[in-house]
C-alpha cells in the first residue's frame, strides 16, 4: 500500500499538461489546452487539459480524471500502476509495505503478465549480452546488422537459448507461474502438459507500449530452414493487441510531436536503423497490415505521415491499401520510395545519416504522383488498363474527408492523367453518396462503440442514482467545487470585527443549522469531506476530490469542474454572463429547502389521507399543525424566490 502523504507528494509533482502530452499532441487554447480525444475516435477537438486545476476532459466521449486516473483509463493500469508510474517519472521514492500472500492471489491477470513480460525481457537481454551462446550468436548477428551498443540497450535487445525450454524452466524456477508464462505466449503447452519456448533459438526484439512498458516480443530465426517462419511475433493477449500497436512508438513520439512527421516503415530492424542514424520519428506496423487504431496512435502526434517503400513493386502495390486508410483519417500522406533492393535498414549501413535524409528530402512525393505514376507504367497506352487505374486512383481521392484536399488532388489528377476534373470530381461525388448509404440506416459508431453522430457529455455519471432532491443537490455541490474559497460575506463576529464567510463555509452551515441531510451519497461525501478538509484547514480543498482515491467520488468531481454550467438569465449583464454569488447561493440554499418542504408536504398528505381513511382521529390532529408549519415554510421560499402559489 502507498500511503496518503507519498500520494499527495506524486498528485502535487504530476504536471497533468506533461503527463499527456506524452502521448497526445497538446495545443494551447487559452487557459487550456486541446486536442483530438485518445479514448474515442474524433476529427474535432474537445480534449481539454486544464493545467490549473490539474484536470483533463473530454466533452465528446465524457471521460475525465487527473493525472493518476487518465494513466490508469490510457494504459490500462491499476491505481496504484499509475501512482508508482507517476512517481518513477517525477522521481519520487515510494516506500510500500510488504503485500502479503493473499494481496499477490488478488492480483488480476494484466498485472501479472506485465510482471512477467518485463521478466522475459531482462532475461533475453542479459542472455544476448552475458550468455556464451548469447554473444555468439545472438550479439554477432546484430553487430553484422550494423546495430552499435547504444541501440541494442535502447531497444533492449534480447536472445533466446536454443534449448527448447531454457527460459520457460528458469522463470518458473524464479518463480513464475506457468499460467502466465502461457497466457503472454512465451511458452507453449502441448496436449500432454509438456512446456517449450516460443522463441527458442531467436533473437528477440521487445516491443513496448505507448508508455514504454514491454507488452510483446518479436523474434527472429537465424536459421536458412524455409520450413520455419523467418519472423514470429507474441500471440494477442490482454495485454498486446497487434491492432493497437507501432513498434518504436515509445522512442518515437517526442520526435513525432516536435517534428510533425512520421515515417512508416515495415519491420523492426528498419525502426532500429534509422534511429540510429539519427531520424528518431520512426515506426513500424509490424505483426500486422496497417490498421485504423494504429493511424490514430500516429494521429495523436502528428498529421503528416510519410510512408518508407522499398524498391519491390509487387510490395509496394500489395500495401497500398494502407495509404487510402492513411487518407481516410484525415492523414497528410507522402511517399518515398527507396532504390531498387534497398530497404531503410540496408540504406543506411550504406550511407551517412545526413545523405539518408537528404534522400528523404528529395525524393519525397505526395500519394498522387506516386500512385499514378505507379500504376501508368503497367498500362502500355492500354485504354482499359488505364480507365481502372483512374477508377483506383479516384477512389483514393473520395475517402479524403477534407474538401479543399480532395479539390486539390483532384486538379492534380486531372493534370497527370489528361482527364476534365468535372467528370473525376463526378465520380468522387458517386463513390462518397454510395459509401455515405451503404449499410444500414443506423449512424455509424466507432470502435469504443460511441456515437459520434449524437455524443453528449453526461453532466452526471452513470453510477449516480436519480434520486428527488438530485439536481438541487448537484448545484450546490457545483458552487462548493467551483466557488467554495470565494468570499460571500463579511458579518461582525462577537468582537464586532468583521468575518468573512466564504462559498462553501455558509452552504455548510445552512445544511448543519436545518439538521438536513443529502441524499444523493456521492455528493453527501463530497459535502462531508469538504466540510473535514475546511476543519482541517486545508486551502485548496478541491484538489482532495481531484486526487481522491475513489475513482467515482474523482470522475464526479471533474464532470461537475468541467461542466458548462447554464446561468439564468438574472445573471446576464451586458454581452457576458456574470453571476452574483451574493445572491446566487442563497437562492440555491431557498430551491433546494424548497424542494424537501414540497416533498415533506407531499409524504405527510399521504399520512393525513391515510389517517383519515382508517379514521385515527389521533394521527390527523398530530399531522395537521405539521402541515400548517410546511406551508407556511412554503410561503416562506416562495416570497424569496418570487414565485406564486396557487
Amino acid at each position: 500500500m502507498i500511503d496518503k502523504t507519498t500520494v499527495e507528494r506524486i498528485m502535487d509533482a504530476a504536471d497533468i499538461v506533461d503527463v499527456i502530452g506524452e502521448f497526445v499532441t497538446l495545443r494551447k487554447k487559452g487557459a487550456n489546452y486541446m486536442t483530438c480525444c485518445p479514448f474515442h475516435g474524433e476529427k474535432t477537438p474537445s480534449f481539454s487539459v486544464s493545467p490549473s486545476r490539474g484536470i483533463f476532459k473530454c466533452f465528446g466521449c465524457g471521460k475525465g480524471g487527473n493525472a493518476a486516473t487518465f494513466i490508469m483509463e490510457h494504459e490500462r493500469m491499476s491505481y496504484v500502476e499509475a501512482l508508482k508510474y507517476l512517481a518513477k517519472k517525477y522521481g519520487i521514492e515510494i516506500q510500500e509495505r510488504e503485500i502479503t500472500e493473499e494481496e499477490v492471489k488478488q492480483n488480476n491477470d494484466r498485472d501479472s503478465m506485465m510482471v512477467v513480460s518485463a521478466y522475459a525481457q531482462q532475461y533475453f537481454t542479459d542472455t544476448l549480452l552475458n550468455s556464451r551462446e548469447g554473444k555468439a550468436i545472438g550479439l554477432s548477428y546484430f553487430k553484422e546488422r550494423g546495430f552499435n551498443k547504444t541501440a541494442i540497450e535502447k531497444f533492449q535487445l534480447g536472445y533466446c537459448p536454443n534449448s527448447r525450454s531454457a527460459f520457460t524452466d528458469k522463470a518458473i524456477k524464479d518463480g513464475y507461474k506457468k499460467e502466465y508464462l502461457v497466457k503472454t505466449g512465451l511458452t507453449i503447452e502441448r496436449d500432454n502438459g509438456t512446456l517449450f519456448d516460443r522463441f527458442y533459438g531467436r533473437v528477440i526484439f521487445p516491443i513496448h507500449s505507448l508508455s514504454g512498458r514491454v507488452i510483446g516480443f518479436g523474434g527472429r530465426t537465424l536459421k536458412t530452414d524455409k520450413n520455419i517462419a523467418k519472423y514470429l511475433n507474441s500471440p494477442e493477449s490482454e495485454i498486446y493487441i497487434k491492432s493497437n500497436t507501432l513498434y518504436g512508438i515509445y522512442f518515437a513520439k517526442q520526435q513525432i510531436s516536435r517534428l510533425q512527421k512520421c515515417y512508416l516503415v515495415e519491420g523492426y530492424t528498419d525502426v532500429i536503423s534509422m534511429y540510429q542514424a539519427g531520424i528518431e520519428n520512426v515506426v513500424a506496423s509490424s505483426g500486422t497490415s496497417l490498421t485504423n487504431d494504429q493511424i490514430k496512435l500516429i494521429a495523436r502526434f502528428t498529421l503528416n505521415v510519410t510512408v518508407l517503400y522499398d524498391g519491390d513493386p509487387a510490395g509496394i502495390k500489395a500495401s497500398l491499401r494502407g495509404i487510402d486508410m492513411l487518407l481516410e483519417q484525415g492523414m497528410n500522406v507522402k511517399v518515398a520510395l527507396l532504390p531498387e533492393r534497398e530497404d531503410p535498414d540496408s540504406y543506411t549501413r550504406t550511407h551517412t545519416a545526413d545523405e539518408f535524409r537528404a534522400f528523404l528530402d528529395a525524393n519525397e512525393t505526395d500519394f498522387i504522383s506516386f500512385k499514378i505514376s505507379l500504376l501508368l507504367s503497367d498500362t502500355k497506352n492500354d485504354p482499359i488498363k488505364k480507365s481502372v487505374v483512374i477508377t483506383d486512383v479516384v477512389h483514393s481521392i473520395s475517402v479524403i474527408p477534407d474538401t479543399i484536399t480532395r479539390t486539390v488532388y483532384l486538379r492534380e489528377c486531372s493534370r497527370m492523367l489528361d482527364m476534365e476534373e468535372d467528370i473525376l470530381r463526378m465520380e468522387v461525388a458517386k463513390l462518397r453518396k454510395k459509401k455515405l448509404f451503404d449499410g444500414t440506416p443506423q449512424k455509424k459508431q466507432d470502435e469504443s462503440g460511441i456515437n459520434e453522430a449524437n455524443v453528449k457529455t453526461p453532466a452526471i455519471p452513470a453510477f449516480v442514482s436519480n434520486i428527488y432532491c438530485q439536481e438541487q443537490e448537484k448545484e450546490l455541490i457545483y458552487y462548493m467545487l467551483h466557488n467554495g474559497t470565494d468570499q460571500l460575506f463579511r458579518i461582525p463576529d462577537e468582537s464586532g470585527e468583521e468575518q468573512i464567510i466564504n462559498v462553501a463555509r455558509y452552504i455548510i452551515n445552512e445544511i448543519r443549522n436545518d439538521d438536513l441531510e443529502f441524499h444523493n451519497l456521492y455528493y453527501k461525501q463530497i459535502f462531508q469531506e469538504y466540510d473535514q478538509q475546511l476543519a482541517e484547514g486545508d486551502a485548496e480543498p478541491v484538489k482532495h476530490f481531484i486526487n481522491h482515491m475513489d475513482n467515482r467520488i474523482c470522475e464526479l468531481t471533474i464532470n461537475l469542474l468541467s461542466e458548462e454550467y447554464k446561468l439564468s438569465t438574472i445573471w446576464n449583464q451586458g454581452d457576458k454572463p456574470h453571476i452574483d454569488l451574493s445572491k446566487a447561493v442563497p437562492r440555491a440554499i431557498a430551491v433546494y429547502k424548497s424542494k424537501i418542504v414540497n416533498i415533506a408536504l407531499v409524504k405527510i398528505g399521504e399520512q393525513l389521507e391515510t389517517a383519515q381513511r382508517e379514521k385515527n382521529d389521533d394521527e390527523v390532529t398530530a399531522l395537521i399543525p405539521r402541515i400548517i408549519t410546511m406551508n407556511e415554510q412554503r410561503k416562506f421560499f416562495a416570497t424569496m424566490l418570487e414565485r406564486i402559489i396557487l
